[in-house]
C-alpha cells in the first residue's frame, strides 16, 4: 500500500457564542482548521483534521500547518501509511518541532490503518475499555452565578464533569471557585483551569485560600519552572496542559514532581503515534490523563473519543468535545457524538466517520 494523493481542505468553524479563557484575557469567536485527506493506491483513504484553538491560545495557527503541509505531504508520497513510527520518523526529518502541523497526517494515516485492519482505532491502540468516557465541559470565566449557570446547563445535557475557566482577579477567582463548590452535586467533579494566567504568588494565594476543597487546579502558570514552585507551596493535584509539548517534558514533570494529572492534547503533541507513547508513559508511572484535541469539528472529537477508549477508566477522568461549540458539522450523524455527557468510539473500521467532501468546498491544495 501506498499514498498517492494528500488532499486539503480550510474550513473556518464559527463558535455558537465568544469564549474567554486564560482569565478572560483571550476571546475567541471562530476558529480555523485544516482537513487532510490521505488517499492510497489500493482504495482507501483516511481522515486527519488539525484545528488549534485560535492563534493567542498556543505557538500553533491554522496557516500554518498548512503552510507545514506544503513542506510535509509530498515528503509522504509513496510511503507505506501503515507504518506509523515510519511515517512519524519521515515528518520528523522534514520538518524538526512544529508537531502541530504533523497531527492531521499522523491521525489520517491510523484510519487508513483501521480500514485495511478492519479494526476501529482504538483496537489498535490496545483494546477497547467498555465504559463510556465523560466529557468535561468548558465553562467560560464569567461571574460566579454565571458561570455556575453555564455548569448548570451542562448538567441539564447529562455532565457531570466541569472544566471551570479562572484567572481573572485573585479575590474574584475565589469567590468563582467557592460559589461552584457551594452548589456542586454528588457525583459531579468540578476542576478548575487557569490557562497559565497566574503569577505564581496568585496561584499559591488562591490555592491556599481554597485548601480545604477537593478538586485539581490546571495550568495555573506560564510555564513548568513556575508550576514547580507553587507545587512546593501548595496541596491541591496539579494538571499540565500548555506545558506539555512533547515526551521529555512528561518525562520532567514525573521526575520532578510538578504534576499528578496531564492533558495530553492530541494536536499539540503531533497525534495519535506520539499521543500513544505519552499514555503508555503515564500508565506507567501512575499519572492521570485528560484526553482531548485543541479545536475542531467531529473529526477531531472521534480522534479523540478513539485514543481515549483505549485507556483504563480509573487512568482517564474525561475528554473534552468541540462539536457542539461550533456551527459547522461536515459529517452529519457520524463519529462520536455526545450522549448524556459521554462519548463512545465508533465501533466501524479506522476512525468511524467519513467527512462530506461537498461540505468542505474547494480543496486549498493537492499532494500527488
Amino acid at each position: 500500500m501506498r499514498i498517492t494523493h494528500i488532499t486539503v481542505w480550510q474550513i473556518n468553524l464559527p463558535l455558537h457564542k465568544p469564549y474567554y479563557l486564560s482569565g478572560g484575557r483571550l476571546r475567541f469567536d471562530e476558529l480555523d482548521s485544516t482537513i487532510v485527506r490521505i488517499d492510497t493506491d489500493v482504495g482507501i483513504h483516511g481522515w486527519g483534521e488539525g484545528c488549534p484553538w485560535g492563534v493567542t491560545y498556543l505557538p500553533a495557527f491554522g496557516k500554518g500547518i498548512r503552510a507545514g503541509l506544503a513542506e510535509l505531504a509530498p515528503m509522504l508520497i509513496g510511503k507505506d501509511p501503515r507504518q506509523l513510527d515510519a511515517i512519524n520518523r519521515t515528518l520528523d526529518l522534514a520538518l524538526p518541532g512544529h508537531p502541530y502541523v504533523k497531527a492531521a497526517l499522523d491521525i489520517a494515516c491510523w484510519d487508513i490503518l483501521g480500514k485495511a485492519a478492519s479494526l476501529p482505532v482504538c483496537d489498535l491502540l490496545g483494546a477497547r475499555e467498555p465504559d463510556p468516557i465523560p466529557i468535561a465541559s468548558s465553562v467560560s470565566t464569567g461571574s460566579p452565578e454565571e458561570m455556575l449557570d453555564e455548569v448548570q446547563r451542562f448538567r441539564d445535557m447529562g455532565y457531570r464533569v466541569h472544566s471551570c475557566k479562572v484567572g481573572a482577579d485573585i479575590h474574584l477567582d475565589i469567590k468563582r471557585i467557592r460559589h461552584l463548590v457551594e452548589n456542586e452535586l454528588d457525583g459531579e467533579t468540578i476542576f478548575y483551569d487557569a490557562n497559565r494566567a497566574w503569577l505564581p504568588r496568585e496561584a499559591i494565594s488562591v490555592m491556599n485560600a481554597v485548601a480545604d476543597i477537593t478538586s485539581w487546579f490546571e495550568q495555573p502558570c506560564e510555564t513548568l519552572d513556575e508550576i514547580a514552585q507553587v507545587r512546593r507551596q501548595t496541596s491541591h493535584p496539579i494538571a499540565i496542559d500548555e506545558g506539555l509539548h512533547t515526551y521529555a517534558d512528561l518525562v520532567r514533570i514525573q521526575s520532578d514532581g510538578i504534576a499528578e494529572l496531564v492533558n495530553i492534547k492530541i494536536n499539540r503533541v503531533g497525534g495519535l503515534t506520539k499521543a500513544r507513547r505519552m499514555r503508555d508513559f503515564c500508565l506507567a508511572t501512575g499519572i492521570t490523563m485528560l484526553i482531548m484535541d485543541t479545536g475542531g469539528t467531529v473529526l477531531s472529537d472521534t480522534a479523540v473519543a478513539q485514543f481515549a477508549q483505549a485507556i483504563p477508566a480509573s487512568a482517564c477522568l474525561g475528554v473534552w468535545s468541540c462539536q457542539d461549540m461550533v456551527t459547522v458539522d461536515p459529517a452529519p450523524g457520524q463519529g462520536a457524538r455526545t450522549v448524556n455527557g459521554c462519548f463512545t468510539a465508533p465501533d466501524l473500521p479506522g476512525l468511524g466517520v467519513d467527512m462530506e467532501i461537498d461540505r468542505l468546498g474547494d480543496p486549498v491544495a493537492v499532494y500527488a
